[in-house]
């Protein structure tokens, strides 16, 4: 399993590849020293969750460990709702669905789904105004699907020497953005 890709870190290539490495570099430093606020705030949103005090209803399992053989994906879901079978994904604030959220929540689905849940729908939910995105499974959507395993083998080739990021503006909202060289290429 030493290939295994953190679900998180699709959402976070989609951004900016090379975030990756800064967070597996400054990952054992205290993450105030480099956390943006909005990281901060997301942490936090997530925290009943991961402590599993958001619901005592024994369907509803909450921040539970997933691995997708198939692809060598790891991670936690959110929330699965076992008599709905419905996989949950919680964002502090959706303004826009990105591809990212769609990869981590396809992840967590094929995960749970080789765990021997069933899986029949899932949603992303922004937690600041309570309202609910419906995401189609993957296999309703080839298109998005087929993003999904493209992402996963640019991970796993991905070469940072060569890499430039072309989207500065990506770069003015990164939080490695002070250690990272990658915008002045």
């Amino acid at each position: 399993m030493d290939d295994a890709i953190l679900i998180t870190e699709l959402n976070d290539f989609i951004f900016c590849p090379a975030s990756i490495y800064f967070h597996h570099l400054y990952g054992g430093m205290e993450k105030q020293l480099y956390q943006s606020t909005d990281q901060v705030d997301g942490t936090a949103a997530h925290k009943s969750v991961d402590t599993g005090i958001y619901s005592t209803k024994k369907e509803i399992y909450m921040g539970m460990d997933v691995y997708c053989e198939e692809f060598r994906l790891i991670g936690k879901i959110d929330i699965y709702d076992a008599k709905k079978y419905l996989l949950r994904e919680r964002k502090k604030h959706i303004v826009r669905i990105y591809d990212g959220y769609i990869f981590q929540v396809y992840a967590q689905c094929l995960s749970l789904r080789e765990m021997g849940y069933i899986v029949k729908h899932i949603e992303l939910y922004s937690m600041d105004d309570n309202k609910t995105y419906p995401v189609h499974l993957p296999e309703e959507d080839s298109e998005m699907y087929s993003k999904f395993k493209k992402t996963i083998t640019e991970i796993r080739h991905f070469d940072l020497d060569s890499f430039s990021q072309s989207n500065k503006e990506k770069c003015l909202h990164c939080i490695y953005e002070p250690a990272c060289d990658r915008a002045n290429q």
